[in-house]
């Protein structure tokens, strides 16, 4: 039997900016990326946007590029992030027992990002916090299932749970997106990279302002 207000058995979990802060990994690995074509960007702050949607996109909107220049922006950051970008995050404090009372509840946890799937597996494995999660759903490096629409279509599909048994729990409103497509209620997190108005905006069910406030409704 699932305890507390928050009755679901399956919950998602976006990664960045809802698990753990990777702001220096991600910024600094755009910064790398847009030097390798020419574009000097030396205040990281600005570059805190490509957190959390999908890397080719951002690439593409921000800076005007063409599919394929975005997509060299992108293995220009994947050269760095995967070298040193993956380590330069952490877990945002609270989380790691957040996860363990999730557990003790006895309900089923998944991580849904759009970050390829094999960054997010190495990101939780050295961070230790892949054993909370039954499967990690992250995109292919092709760029198949970026949109968090397609994932968690997907996840629902290998996984055979009800959407109504589910929430998804995210800092943008991609993930928030996501989740009302396919049936599941959304709970927006404000610590992370997505403003208020633009959680707002896409009117999830539930809206915490910190990680304190999400643990306290899961203990109900």
């Amino acid at each position: 039997m699932i305890q507390g207000d928050l009755n679901y058995r399956h919950i998602l979990f976006d990664l960045d900016g809802t698990l753990t802060d990777p702001r220096e990994g991600i910024t600094r690995s755009v910064q790398h990326a847009l030097a390798q074509l020419g574009i000097d960007e030396p205040d990281l702050q600005t570059l805190e946007h490509f957190i959390g949607p999908p890397l080719l996109q951002c690439f593409m909107h921000t800076y005007g590029f063409d599919e394929a220049t975005a997509w060299r922006a992108v293995g220009h950051y994947r050269e760095r992030f995967a070298e040193v970008g993956l380590y330069e995050n952490q877990l945002f404090a609270g989380v790691g027992e957040l996860l363990q009372l999730l557990g003790e509840q006895g309900r089923t946890l998944y991580i849904a990002t759009s970050k390829p799937r094999v960054f997010a597996e190495q990101i939780a494995r050295h961070f230790d916090f892949a054993r909370h999660f039954k499967v990690i759903y992250g995109s292919e490096l092709d760029g198949t299932r970026t949109d968090k629409v397609e994932l968690i279509a997907h996840l629902l599909e290998q996984e055979g749970f009800a959407a109504d048994t589910a929430l998804m729990i995210g800092d943008r409103k991609h993930d928030l997106i996501g989740a009302r497509h396919n049936g599941l209620d959304a709970a927006a997190v404000g610590y992370g990279f997505g403003s208020v108005e633009e959680l707002q905006a896409e009117a999830p069910r539930y809206h915490f302002s910190t990680l304190a406030e999400l643990h306290r409704a899961f203990m109900g």
